[in-house]
């Protein structure tokens, strides 16, 4: 049995529709169709492929989801836990810094000259780390 890609990441939140804002106003992702499943979410597409599955949670009732994937405690969400960051290969890397800059998100730059690559650190209202990689 041999892995064949990676399918996509899902993101548990208290702050869905500030990630669903993020994701299709920073990251250009479109949110598109979700099964009907017993929890709040959204799908976020890259190339017609929902790569970012963001998981609301129900404060109210969060049962539908604790169900489905598990409880976990809401206090560990900040942040990526064991996961370090997500990375994306990426084009238009001026497209992308005139636009941060224009919606005020920081952002770091970085250059790795022995691999020609050009790169965009930053963080989504989760405090998530995104590597934007630009191969020149």
């Amino acid at each position: 049995m041999a892995l064949e890609s990676m399918d996509h990441l899902s993101i548990r939140t208290t702050k869905m529709e500030e990630t669903r804002e993020f994701y299709e106003t920073a990251m250009g992702m479109t949110n598109g169709d979700r099964p009907p499943l017993p929890f709040p979410g959204y799908w976020m597409y890259l190339d017609g492929k929902a790569v970012i599955h963001i998981v609301g949670i129900d404060e109210n009732d969060p049962s539908g989801l604790i169900d489905y994937l598990g409880d976990v405690d809401l206090n560990d969400l900040d942040g990526g836990g064991a996961v370090d960051h997500l990375a994306f290969r990426a084009s238009d890397p001026q497209g992308l810094i005139t636009h941060l800059n224009t919606m005020g998100i920081p952002y770091r730059q970085r250059k790795v000259p022995e691999m020609n690559l050009f790169q965009l650190f930053l963080e989504d209202p989760n405090n998530i780390t995104l590597e934007l990689n630009y191969f020149e």
